[in-house]
C-alpha cells in the first residue's frame, strides 16, 4: 500500500485517518461487488484508510460485501471502518436510539463484517423517544466491551450533538468522549455551520461530511436541464434524492464552482471537493463513487489547495442567511 494521502486526527482523539473517506451507500445496490472492489483496491493504493458504511445501506448488503473485501483484497488492519445504527425500516419510528436495538445491531454488524470490531460507531440519528442517556449507554458499552474502538454520532443537529457530548464529557463513570459527528455538509447545503460545527469545534468533534459533493451536483453534470442517464439523478433509488438540489440557487453556486475551476485548470469536482475538505472543524468528508473512475477523480484532489480569494469568492456565492440568534451581536 502506497500512503500519500494526508492523514488528520478524528476530533480530539489519537485516532488517525486519511482525509479523504470511502462511502457505500450504494453498495450492494447500485455497485456490485466487482465495482466494490475495484473502488476499494483504489482507495487502500492511495493511502485511503477511512471507509463508511451502514447497517441499513443496501440493506445489510454493503456490510456483507466490505466483509468479503476486507476478508480477500484489503487488510483489516489497513482501514479505518466507521458504521451506524439506530435507523430502523418502520414508517411509524425511523430511528431506534434504545440500548437493546443498538447493541443488536452492532453485534449484527459485526457478523456482517466478519470482524471483531469496528473502529468507529456512530448512532445514525437522534431518537426522541429514548432518553439520550440510553442511547448513549450503548457507545459505552460498545466501546468498553471492545467491539467499537471509537464512538460518534450522525445526524445530530446542534443542541442534540452539545448535549450528547457534554453528557460524555461531565457525567461520572466511564463514559467515551465523541469523536466524530456526520452530517451533510458541501457548498449547496451549509446548514451546519450554523450551530453543529461551532458545538463541534467547541467540543473537539470531528465532522464527517456526507454528500461533500452536493449530491453529485457540484461535479457540473446536471447543468441546464440535463439529468444524465447513468447519474443518481435519474436512479430510482436516488433520484428524489438529488432534486432539491437542481433548482436556480443551487444553479448559481455550480456556474461559480466551474468559473473557479476554468480558472485553475481543474474540474468543478476537485474545486468542490477541496473547498469542503479545507474547511474548519473538518476532518474527512466521505465521498461515495460508484465505480473506481468516480473515484480516482476525487482522490486526484489530494495535490490541489485553493487560493485564498477562489475560497472566499464560493465562500459569499454559497453563504447561508443567518440572523439571530446566530449573528455575532457583539461586533454591533
Amino acid at each position: 500500500m502506497s500512503a500519500f494521502m494526508e492523514q488528520r486526527h478524528l476530533g480530539r482523539t489519537g485516532l488517525r485517518v486519511s482525509r479523504i473517506g470511502l462511502g457505500t451507500l450504494t453498495w450492494g445496490r447500485d455497485t456490485d461487488e466487482h465495482d466494490a472492489a475495484d473502488v476499494l483496491k483504489t482507495f487502500w493504493e492511495a493511502g485511503g484508510t477511512l471507509v463508511d458504511t451502514a447497517d441499513v445501506y443496501g440493506d445489510g448488503e454493503a456490510e456483507y460485501l466490505l466483509g468479503r473485501l476486507i476478508e480477500g483484497l484489503v487488510p483489516r488492519r489497513d482501514l479505518v471502518i466507521s458504521t451506524k445504527a439506530g435507523s430502523v425500516p418502520d414508517p411509524d419510528r425511523r430511528f431506534d436510539g434504545s440500548r437493546g436495538h443498538l447493541l443488536a445491531a452492532l453485534d449484527a454488524s459485526l457478523a456482517r463484517l466478519g470482524t471483531d470490531y469496528v473502529d468507529v460507531w456512530h448512532i445514525h440519528a437522534f431518537d426522541p423517544y429514548t432518553p439520550l442517556e440510553e442511547t448513549l449507554h450503548a457507545l459505552d458499552l460498545a466501546v468498553s466491551s471492545g467491539r467499537a474502538r471509537y464512538a460518534g454520532v450522525s445526524n445530530f443537529c446542534g443542541w442534540q450533538l452539545a448535549k450528547a457530548a457534554t453528557w460524555q464529557l461531565a457525567a461520572p463513570g466511564n463514559r467515551t468522549r465523541l469523536s466524530s459527528t456526520q452530517m451533510e455538509y458541501s457548498l449547496l447545503q451549509r446548514g451546519v455551520e450554523r450551530e453543529v460545527l461551532p458545538a463541534a469545534l467547541d467540543l473537539g468533534i470531528g465532522l464527517l461530511p456526507s454528500s461533500p459533493l452536493g449530491r453529485g451536483v457540484l461535479t457540473g453534470k446536471y447543468r441546464g436541464d440535463a439529468v444524465p442517464p447513468d447519474s443518481r439523478g435519474a436512479s430510482e433509488h436516488l433520484g428524489l434524492f438529488v432534486e432539491p438540489y437542481l433548482d436556480d440557487t443551487a444553479s448559481r453556486i455550480v456556474d461559480a464552482v466551474q468559473t473557479a475551476a476554468d480558472g485553475l485548470a481543474v474540474t468543478p469536482l476537485q474545486v468542490a471537493l477541496a473547498w469542503i475538505r479545507d474547511r474548519p472543524g473538518v476532518t474527512a468528508p466521505v465521498v461515495g463513487a460508484r465505480n473506481a473512475q468516480q473515484l480516482t477523480a476525487a482522490l486526484s484532489v489530494e495535490a490541489l489547495s485553493l487560493p485564498d480569494e477562489i475560497c472566499r469568492a464560493l465562500d459569499d456565492v454559497s453563504a447561508p442567511v443567518h440572523r439571530y440568534p446566530d449573528h455575532d451581536w457583539s461586533t454591533l
